[in-house]
């Protein structure tokens, strides 16, 4: 895969993963807490509503003042679980490719390599 479908593919599972969890925020918001601008994020939604994984409810009863709330499709939960599991892999991908990167530029700065951390430790920073 090319890194655009990487890059895709993420924004496709981190905007179905917060939708899930906050349908009913605005666009604004969700586009805020992605990092994202508010028609980048537009766009990906109206082709994530033309794929089939989100509908567009109106809902008056919303904190959103236009009443819209954002669901996940049936479709979309698949896709989001599949996309879920390929994310995953490629953040271990990188975190195991930084973990080589970070062993190397300890050895070409002469900062010895830090036992091995328990799981759950906090990384430290270099002293």
């Amino acid at each position: 895969m090319t890194l655009r479908t990487h890059l895709q593919e993420d924004t496709t599972y981190r905007v179905l993963r917060m939708l899930q969890a906050n349908p009913d925020l605005t666009q604004r918001e969700i586009a805020q807490q992605l990092g994202m601008s508010t028609s980048g994020l537009n766009y990906c939604l109206k082709a994530l509503i033309a794929k089939g994984l989100v509908k567009v409810g109106n809902f008056s009863q919303s904190k959103n003042k236009f009443g819209y709330i954002y669901m996940l499709t049936p479709h979309g939960l698949a896709t989001k679980v599949a996309l879920t599991g390929q994310f995953l892999q490629r953040k271990l991908a990188e975190y195991q490719a930084l973990q080589v990167e970070i062993t190397a530029l300890r050895a070409e700065v002469g900062i010895q390599q830090p036992p091995e951390q328990e799981e759950g430790e906090s990384l430290k920073t270099i002293p």
